[in-house]
């Protein structure tokens, strides 16, 4: 043993200067780390790996071998193995880095969502998540949420804002019919089924306009009306007519938007009615067995007639 340390420390140092001017020229080839640089080169080449060479030699002498073919032979190949496996273990590592910071990314986004979520449940104003539905999820929320997606898809922000307008309208009209009736009972079945369909309705005006918009998302209106402006005396009749038959195309399909949209707002407003009119009604049964009239009069009259209690 003591022989094929000394053979590999004569192998390792004699393999310093060759290294040494190999990553002075070109510090990739000699290195392994991630970004190379002479200086490193030099220290490696020059400094640490005889350092090293120098220790195996001293720690080998008291022994009293010679060095052995095999241990030289070792030395001299060393570095030539070590860089690749140098390079494959920092790759590792920057991986494994990468994916943790990933990891704590992903659950940093999760508990913000989770943060703006309950912030939205608290004021009023519920967003819809279409990638992560909400884990009570019933069927009109998975519409909403894929008819939210297909907007966004389509470049159309402004209108998925409709949907999760939907979506806090119909968490709030479910509430309210939950507090007014029990689940089993007619009356909440009706309800509960005249909501969704309104619901429902909403949905396809939505997956309506995402059709719509995506059929327009290639136009760019605001290219054509510029080049109308500089270029409509230099442009032939027919292109002419081409590009305002394109202006034509948006504005028409802009104007079925509108409309679109204007139908949902009419539904925002059948949701908020109901709503409305079903937290008027008190389905409880009163607690008092006499009108608050009248319990007030008796309370009253008892008053009066408090000091024929006392004691004679």
């Amino acid at each position: 043993m003591l022989a094929f340390l000394q053979g590999f420390s004569y192998g390792l140092f004699l393999s310093c200067l060759p290294w040494l001017v190999i990553g002075l020229a070109s510090p990739q080839r000699a290195l392994g780390t991630l970004r190379p640089t002479r200086l490193q080169a030099l220290g490696r080449y020059g400094l640490a790996v005889p350092f090293v060479a120098g220790l195996l030699w001293l720690t080998s002498l008291w022994g009293g071998f010679g060095p052995s073919l095999s241990g030289w032979l070792a030395g001299l190949v060393a570095v030539a193995v070590a860089i690749p496996l140098e390079r494959r273990g920092r790759k590792w590592q920057t991986k494994r880095r990468q994916r943790r910071a990933q990891a704590r990314h992903e659950q940093k986004a999760a508990e913000r969502r989770a943060e703006q979520a309950r912030q939205a449940r608290e004021s009023g104003e519920e967003r819809l998540d279409p990638n992560a539905p909400p884990p009570d999820a019933d069927d009109v929320t998975l519409a909403l949420c894929d008819a939210k997606k297909r907007l966004l898809a389509a470049r159309q922000p402004a209108l998925a804002e409709q949907a999760d307008r939907l979506y806090g309208r119909y968490r709030k009209a479910m509430a309210v019919l939950l507090e007014r009736f029990d689940v089993g009972e007619l009356a909440f079945e009706r309800a509960r089924s005249l909501v969704a369909e309104v619901c429902f309705t909403a949905v396809d005006n939505l997956v309506a306009m995402a059709s719509q918009a995506s059929g327009m998302a290639g136009i760019d209106a605001d290219a054509v009306r510029r080049r109308l402006a500089h270029e409509g005396e230099r442009l032939s009749p027919a292109e002419h007519l081409a590009l305002k038959r394109r202006l034509a195309l948006v504005e028409d399909t802009r104007r079925q938007l509108r409309a679109l949209s204007g139908r949902n707002e009419t539904a925002l407003t059948a949701l908020d009615n109901m709503a409305v009119a079903m937290a008027r009604v008190d389905t409880r049964r009163p607690q008092a067995s006499v009108s608050a009239d009248r319990a007030l009069a008796d309370l009253q009259r008892f008053a009066d007639a408090a000091p024929r209690y006392g004691r004679r």
